[in-house]
C-alpha cells in the first residue's frame, strides 16, 4: 500500500510504502491501545463511581455495573427465600417430630439418654489438616432436599408407631382386666359344677365371689352400661359394653349406681354386692361374654397380689 503526501511548501510528493507487515503491526497496535483504553476505563467507572456527577456519563459507565449486581443479588435472594423456606418446613416439622418422641418415651416408659429430645447429639470434627472442600450451592440443595424427604419418612413412620401404643395403652383401659371386687377367691368357678338348686350337673358361665352385702363392686373396665336393671335370674344385674363385642356382666348386687348408657372408667364404683335374684347368699356373679359367648373371666382378671 502507497500512501502519497502532497505539500504547497515543497514542489515533490513524499510516498509512504506500507507493506502487510506494516498493517498488521498498526492493527494490532490499535486494537491493543483500545483495550488499554477500554480497561482503564471500566476500572474507573468502578472505582470512583460514587463520585460521578454528570447524569449522562453516570447513566453510560455505572448503570450496566448496577444492574448486573443487582440481577445477581435477585437472583441470590430469591435461592436464599426458596431455602429459609425449606428451612422453615424442616424446623416445624423437627418440632414435631420432637413432640412425638417425647410422647413416645412417656407412653413407652423409655429413660434412656439414646431417646433425648430437643438436644442435639454429640459429635466430632474433622481431623486438623485433612482435605475438606467447600460446599457448593447445588450439593447443599441436594442434601437440603434429602433431609427434608427423610424428615417426612421419620415423620410418618412415628406417627404410625404412636397411633399403635395409643391403641395398645387404650385397649388396657377397655380390656375387663381389673379384679371387680377386693378378695383373693372365688366361691365358685368358671364351667362345668353341681348346680346348688338343682343338684344336678350345669354349666356355670361366670365365676362367684363371696363378699359381705354392700361390698363395692367395680368396673373391670371402661366402657358404656348396656344394661341396669332387674333381671329374674340375676337379681340386680349390670352390663357394660366395651367395644369389639365384648361384655362384662355384675349379678345380684343389692343397689345399682350406674344408669343405662352411662360412660364408666375402669375402677370405678358401680354397684354394692347382695344377695338378690337366684342366690344362696351374699356375692357377685361375673361374667365375661364376647359375642354374647361366655369366656373364662380367670383368664383376663389380674388378682391383686
Amino acid at each position: 500500500m502507497n500512501i502519497i503526501f502532497i505539500s504547497n511548501k515543497s514542489e515533490r510528493a513524499k510516498k509512504l510504502t506500507l507493506t502487510r507487515v506494516h498493517i498488521t503491526l498498526l492493527m494490532g497496535l490499535f486494537l491493543l491501545v483500545t483495550l488499554i483504553l477500554a480497561l482503564s476505563l471500566n476500572y474507573w467507572s468502578l472505582r470512583y463511581a460514587d463520585r460521578i456527577d454528570m447524569p449522562v456519563l453516570r447513566a453510560v459507565l455505572v448503570s450496566p455495573q448496577e444492574e448486573r449486581h443487582q440481577k445477581i443479588q435477585t437472583h441470590l435472594q430469591d435461592n436464599l427465600n426458596v431455602m429459609a423456606s425449606k428451612l422453615g418446613q424442616m424446623q416445624a416439622q423437627l418440632l414435631r417430630l420432637d413432640a412425638l418422641g417425647e410422647r413416645l418415651a412417656e407412653s413407652s416408659g423409655i429413660k434412656s439418654r439414646d431417646f433425648l429430645f430437643n438436644e442435639v447429639p454429640g459429635q466430632g470434627g474433622a481431623r486438623p489438616g485433612s482435605l475438606s472442600e467447600e460446599l457448593t450451592f447445588g450439593e447443599f440443595n441436594h442434601k437440603l432436599q434429602a433431609l427434608s424427604n427423610m424428615l417426612d419418612e421419620r415423620t410418618d413412620k412415628l406417627g404410625a408407631l404412636d397411633s399403635l401404643l395409643r391403641h395398645d395403652r387404650l385397649s388396657k383401659y377397655v380390656l375387663p382386666s381389673e379384679m371387680p371386687v377386693e378378695t383373693n377367691w372365688y366361691s365358685s368357678g368358671y364351667g362345668y359344677r353341681i348346680d346348688p338348686f338343682t343338684g344336678k350337673k350345669a354349666f356355670h358361665e361366670g365365676v362367684d365371689f363371696s363378699a359381705e352385702v354392700g361390698t363395692p363392686i367395680k368396673a373391670s373396665a371402661g366402657g358404656v352400661v348396656v344394661y341396669s336393671d332387674r333381671h329374674p335370674e340375676y337379681g340386680n344385674m349390670i352390663e357394660i359394653d366395651h367395644g369389639d363385642d365384648l361384655i362384662s356382666r355384675y349379678a345380684h348386687a343389692s343397689k345399682r349406681l350406674v344408669k343405662l348408657g352411662q360412660v364408666v372408667l375402669q375402677g370405678q364404683k358401680i354397684a354394692e354386692v347382695g344377695n338378690t335374684g337366684r342366690s344362696t347368699g351374699a356375692h357377685l356373679h361375673f361374667e365375661i361374654r364376647h359375642k354374647d359367648r361366655p369366656l373364662n373371666p380367670s383368664k383376663f382378671l389380674k388378682k391383686p397380689s
